[in-house]
């Protein structure tokens, strides 16, 4: 992405917008997130990214009731309260820009970083709490950092990630890690390099469940060649990667989102293909399979809900799908 001396910030009266030269963000206040990513004229969001909990259920998590335990997952998945946003610039803590205090601000505002964070309520029982922080540079670059915080109360996690909705599907993706479909109880075997996948596949299983998640990944690159804009016919490939920040992450990148597979029990169930559903994981649950599909997993893969979790990514646009662009 090409360098800017600085980002232009515009303070709307329920949104922060983030421009550069081939670049412009928009975060929604009341919809509590990132609403739109246009890179090159391209948008890359669907709507609003937001903290995931769930999976769905492996033949392995029917077998030994782990999903009726931590049924709660389910429905902080799908609904989550915004408990508070907080904006910097430029390292500094400024307030809220809510109507009238945005109107102090002109249509020229300009800055070398800007930084939101959003904290997010759970709607368990108890609550706990995710802050997500979204952090641009001059380049166009965004640190994303996510922080759950554990709770003595609350049942083990199927999962911890933040899942991006993209508004077309996908003609492949690329990433660097480890060979296959991994999970972090199957990983022996797998092989270290750069792979590419086409399409979206999901694995056949006569019931839908969770797949295509890979571990130990340290970048993934998405390419589409659709938009949802009618005036923008036969486009060449367009890329967004997700680069690691300070570990490797864990990914999948599916046509679905996990209630779309939960909510079908066959595979002539699943909806049309209209989007891409990409989730990046900071913590995933082992699927087990030790004897036919009945024990629980081992206790090193379960996720422990009462302990602090926290991870961090990239995000970046590319003019091409080589890593040094």
């Amino acid at each position: 992405m090409e360098n800017n001396e600085y980002l232009r910030i515009i303070y709307g009266d329920g949104t922060l917008g983030i421009n550069g030269s081939n670049f412009h963000y928009i975060f929604n206040y009341n919809r509590g997130g990132l609403e739109s990513l246009v890179i090159d004229q391209k948008e890359w969001l669907y709507q609003e990214p937001l903290p995931t909990f769930w999976r769905a259920t492996t033949d392995n998590d029917r077998g030994n009731g782990f999903s009726k335990k931590s049924i709660q997952w389910l429905g902080a998945d799908q609904f989550i309260n915004i408990k508070d946003i907080a904006i910097q610039i430029d390292d500094k803590n400024i307030p809220l820009p809510l109507p009238p205090l945005n109107n102090k601000y002109s249509n020229n505002e300009q800055a070398q970083t800007a930084k939101i964070i959003f904290t997010y309520q759970t709607l368990t029982i108890p609550a706990t709490y995710v802050k997500v922080s979204y952090k641009i540079l001059t380049n166009g670059i965004i640190d994303v950092n996510v922080h759950y915080y554990g709770h003595s109360q609350l049942p083990e996690l199927p999962a911890l990630g933040l899942r991006f909705v993209l508004p077309t599907p996908a003609i492949w993706y690329e990433y660097e890690g480890l060979s296959g479909e991994t999970y972090p109880d199957r990983m022996a075997g797998a092989k270290e390099g750069t792979y590419k996948i086409q399409g979206l596949p999901v694995t056949p299983y006569l019931v839908p469940q969770d797949c295509g998640v890979h571990m130990q990944t340290r970048r993934v690159t998405i390419a589409r060649n659709t938009v949802n804009n009618n005036t923008l016919n036969n486009l060449e490939p367009f890329y967004l990667s997700i680069s690691n920040f300070k570990h490797p992450f864990a990914f999948s990148c599916l046509p679905y989102t996990a209630e779309e597979l939960e909510n079908a029990t066959h595979q002539e169930e699943l909806p049309p293909i209209h989007h891409t559903v990409l989730t990046i994981l900071g913590a995933v649950r082992g699927v087990g399979g030790i004897d036919s599909w009945g024990s629980d997993v081992e206790s090193n893969y379960h996720i422990d809900a009462t302990k602090d979790i926290e991870f961090s990514f990239q995000i970046a646009g590319r003019k091409d799908n080589k890593i040094n662009s």
